[in-house]
């Protein structure tokens, strides 16, 4: 069965996923989502979990949640997937970006592969479904894993708010549209993982949220 822990990383608490399956022998093998820094912490506690990363998935190329990325693909020896091309931009920016936070250095990457809405990953033997979700950014993408009712949605939702707009390439409509089109479809019992904070459901959020609460 699929199982998951986040790990609050950087001092942006940006939510860090390790994703795996434990019916499959040790050491599992495992995607990291969004490693945007702290990476001895997040290695350290996938060999707490047994866990082999094999894969590096990626939201949105903010610095919070893809600094890391490019370091940790290096010496893992591993691919980066994702996000969508439309964040190429803010890729070739990270280095900037870790300057402007006074961060650690980040490292520009190419990923292996860019993530298109409907795509598919694979992980374990599991098809993990990938919808493109603009709006905070152009190129975000969401992992929905129907198996297990959860769903690594970045920066896209949050309990009891939205994904900000202001930084380049946002756009607050497509933001919502997004959200409503591609989001609440996968069912009001979905748990969702933000970018940063708690979990909360999608039906919690269309009853709640002021933002995208259904009229």
């Amino acid at each position: 069965m699929l199982r998951y822990q986040t790990i609050p990383v950087t001092a942006f608490e940006q939510n860090c996923s390790l994703l795996w399956d434990d019916a499959t022998p040790a050491p599992h093998e495992a995607a990291v989502i969004d490693p945007g820094g702290d990476l001895d912490r997040v290695l350290a506690q996938a060999q707490r979990l047994s866990l082999s990363i094999a894969q590096i998935w990626i939201t949105h190329a903010h610095i919070d949640h893809a600094g890391g990325a490019g370091e940790l693909a290096q010496r893992l020896a591993i691919p980066i997937i994702g996000p969508h091309r439309g964040d190429a931009d803010w890729i070739a920016g990270l280095p900037q970006q870790s300057a402007m936070f006074g961060l650690p250095p980040a490292q520009t990457f190419t990923p292996a592969r860019w993530l298109a809405d409907g795509d598919t990953l694979e992980l374990a033997g599991h098809a993990i479904r990938v919808r493109h979700c603009p709006g905070h950014t152009p190129g975000h993408v969401v992992f929905h894993a129907p198996q297990i009712g959860r769903a690594f949605v970045g920066d896209v939702l949050f309990a009891g708010s939205i994904g900000r707009t202001d930084l380049m390439g946002g756009d607050t409509d497509q933001l919502i549209g997004s959200i409503r089109k591609r989001l609440w479809p996968m069912g009001d019992e979905t748990v969702f993982i933000p970018g940063h904070g708690p979990e909360s459901t999608f039906g919690h959020e269309r009853r709640h949220n002021p933002f995208v609460r259904d009229a």
